[in-house]
C-alpha cells in the first residue's frame, strides 16, 4: 500500500486579485492537489513558505488534503489580475528554493513549480512521476516590482538533465509557455513522456513517445469566469486517468472536462468531482 495516490511539490501561492485585494489560495500544488482529492485520492501537498499562512489560507479544504510545509520565511504572494493571456501577475513575496530532499511514498508524484522554486532532489517511491514546468521558466525583478515574465529555459543537455524529474512519465504545459520549455519538452519526450499542450479553447495537442501527435478537442464553455488554476485541475485528470490506464486521448478528455468545468465557476469551489467530469465528458 502507498502513503498517498497522489503528491504535489510546489509552493502554494497567495494569490491577491487585483480587482478586489481579496487572498485565494493558489499555485499548481494546490489545485492539482484539490483535483486530486475530488478524483477520490489520498492527496498530500509538499510545500514550502510559512506555516501558519498557509495552514489557515487552506483550512476550508483540511478535510481534503494533507499538508507537508518546509518552514520559510515568506510564503510566495503574487499580485494577480486580468483572464488567460491577458493575465499579469508580480511577486510580492517568494518562499524560495526548496532544497530539502523531499520523501514521499505514492502512486503518483507531481512536481508543480510554480515560481522558480526548482526541482528537488526525492527519495522513495512512486508508479507515475508528472511534472508542470511553467514555473522553471519564470523570471522578475529582484524587487518584485516588475511583471512576470518567461525566461526560456537553458539548451545544453546536461542543464536540463538536472531540471527533468527522474523517470518522467508525462507532461502538461500550456501553448503560452511550450516556446520557453521547448528544450525540456523535447528531452522529456526522447525519454518516453507523454506531452499535452493545452491551448485555452482549442484542441489539446499530445506527443507520444513513438512520434505520434494527436489533438483532442476541448469542451465548449458558454461563459468563461475564472481560469485560475485550470491548467492545473488538467494536469491533474490527465496524470490520473493515464495512470489508471486511460488512452491519452482519453486521459485528455478528461483533462479538458475538469479544465472546462473550472473555467465555468469561480475559485477553488468550481474544481469537479469524479462524477461532473465523467458526465461532461460522455
Amino acid at each position: 500500500m502507498r502513503s498517498f495516490d497522489y503528491v504535489t511539490v510546489g509552493h502554494v501561492t497567495v494569490d491577491v486579485l487585483s480587482a478586489d485585494s481579496s487572498r485565494r489560495p493558489g499555485g499548481g500544488a494546490f489545485y492539482s492537489a484539490l483535483q486530486a482529492a475530488r478524483l477520490g485520492l489520498r492527496t498530500l501537498i509538499v510545500t514550502q513558505g510559512s506555516p501558519t499562512e498557509i495552514e489557515a489560507l487552506l483550512e476550508p479544504y483540511h478535510k481534503e488534503l494533507e499538508l507537508r510545509i518546509i518552514p520559510a520565511p515568506a510564503t510566495t504572494t503574487l499580485d494577480t489580475s486580468g483572464l488567460g493571456a491577458a493575465r499579469t501577475q508580480r511577486v510580492l513575496a517568494w518562499a524560495g528554493v526548496i532544497a530539502e530532499t523531499v520523501t514521499v511514498d505514492t502512486s503518483i508524484l507531481h512536481f508543480a513549480p510554480v515560481a522558480r522554486e526548482g526541482i528537488p532532489t526525492w527519495r522513495g517511491h512512486a508508479d507515475f512521476v508528472g511534472f508542470t514546468p511553467q514555473g522553471l521558466a519564470r523570471r522578475w525583478d529582484e524587487d518584485g516590482s516588475g511583471e512576470i515574465a518567461q525566461s526560456p529555459l537553458p539548451t545544453d543537455r546536461s542543464s536540463l538533465d538536472g531540471l527533468l524529474p527522474v523517470g518522467c512519465s508525462a507532461i502538461a504545459i500550456s501553448e503560452q509557455e511550450r516556446a520557453a520549455c521547448a528544450p525540456l519538452l523535447s528531452a522529456a519526450t526522447d525519454a518516453g513522456a507523454v506531452l499535452a499542450i493545452t491551448a485555452g479553447a482549442g484542441a489539446t495537442s499530445l506527443y507520444l513517445p513513438d512520434g505520434a501527435v494527436t489533438r483532442v478537442q476541448a469542451p465548449a464553455v458558454a461563459h468563461p469566469r475564472d481560469d485560475l488554476g485550470a491548467g492545473d485541475v488538467f494536469a491533474a485528470a490527465f496524470f490520473t486517468s493515464l495512470h489508471e490506464g486511460h488512452s491519452p486521448e482519453q486521459a485528455a478528455s478528461n483533462g479538458n472536462a475538469a479544465a472546462a468545468i473550472r473555467i465555468g465557476g469561480v475559485g477553488a469551489d468550481a474544481v469537479a468531482d469524479r462524477s461532473a467530469i465523467e458526465a461532461l465528458v460522455r
